[in-house]
């Protein structure tokens, strides 16, 4: 009896992978599972876009020097309107990074600080942050050759 289809069989270890048996060629291929990995990506891209965007990571990087009350916050990332600031702050705080602290006197001075998430975030921030201050020269000469070579196929 010949297979039309490949029969599957379920390999599970670190990665989830698949044993795929195809009786037309008589081998066995280990692939990733495309399903788990899928499924893997798509909560890292969510999970990526919420916290991953310009203004997060610069009010992340000037919050890990310390607590920080809106206006000089604002003042300490640069050109930042209050209506992103306090909706990047919201977002923040919504995803457990950051956390307000409002002090009840007049009129009431609200303070923002990174959680022990925001903090353990802070970590690959900083190193991304570092790898593109290293990489800055070739980046822009990547950007500027293929900008050449743009120019050379048009004319």
């Amino acid at each position: 009896m010949t297979l039309s289809f490949r029969k599957k069989v379920r390999y599970l270890s670190e990665t989830t992978f698949r044993v795929v048996r195809d009786a037309g060629q008589g081998g066995t291929l280990l692939t990733p599972d495309y399903q788990t990995e899928t499924g893997q990506c798509v909560l890292i891209g969510r999970m990526l876009g919420r916290v991953t965007d310009k203004w997060t990571v610069l009010i992340v990087r000037v919050l890990g020097r310390g607590p920080r009350r809106f206006n000089a916050l604002r003042r300490e990332v640069g050109e930042i309107s209050q209506k992103v600031l306090a909706s990047t702050l919201r977002d923040l705080e919504e995803n457990g990074l950051v956390s307000r602290t409002v002090t009840p006197v007049n009129p009431p001075q609200v303070e923002y600080a990174l959680t022990d998430l925001g903090r353990e975030f802070l970590r690959p921030i900083r190193g991304l942050a570092e790898w593109v201050l290293d990489n800055a020269t070739r980046i822009e000469a990547a950007r500027t050759a293929y900008a050449a070579r743009g120019l050379a196929a048009v004319s």
